[in-house]
């Protein structure tokens, strides 16, 4: 099983990439709040279909991840291991770009993300399998909580992964 999650580990990320970036470009648009309508336009359907889609690989993706102690790397919190993020944000302060291993912030900045894109996706699964109830108004709420901070995880992930391929081209 751990060979197979090790191969698909590139194209899962691209997957999960880029549902994540549909469901993040295509909120806007979206025009549930109790329930879905009536009859729902091809955004808010394609929009409900990528979700949960999306939680399927991003938590696949996530599992491979996190196996054979890798979950060190992108949760490193859970073993109370913080120092390297500690260090990578001092080296930010200090102008140094944090690192991409060893459980910094960087590798910590993606854990969080795949969480955020599981909490944004379930929350949206019970929203969806609840819709019409006063239950799925909170849930929309919390899921739209997760979402922005899945975006904005996004971003710095984005953000992170840019700079070192800057850096790297210049060397």
């Amino acid at each position: 099983m751990r060979d197979l999650l090790d191969r698909l580990n590139g194209p899962l990320h691209l997957a999960v990439a880029l549902a994540g970036a549909w469901l993040v470009c295509s909120s806007p648009w979206i025009g549930m709040y109790h329930r879905m309508p009536e009859d729902p336009d091809w955004i808010n359907v394609s929009h409900v279909v990528v979700g949960f889609v999306a939680l399927l690989l991003g938590g696949v993706y996530t599992a491979g991840c996190a196996q054979g102690g890798r979950w060190r790397e992108y949760f490193p919190w859970v073993g109370g291991e913080v120092a390297a993020v500690g260090r990578d944000v001092a080296g930010l302060v200090r102008g140094r770009l944090p690192t991409v291993e060893g459980g910094g912030l960087l590798p910590a900045i993606e854990g969080l993300l795949l969480l955020a894109l599981l909490a944004a996706g379930a929350t949206g699964a019970l929203w969806f399998f609840v819709q019409g109830s006063d239950t799925a108004v909170a849930l929309r709420d919390a899921h739209i909580a997760a979402a922005r901070t899945f975006a904005v995880l996004m971003l710095l992930h984005f953000v992170g992964v840019a700079v070192h391929l800057l850096d790297f081209m210049r060397e």
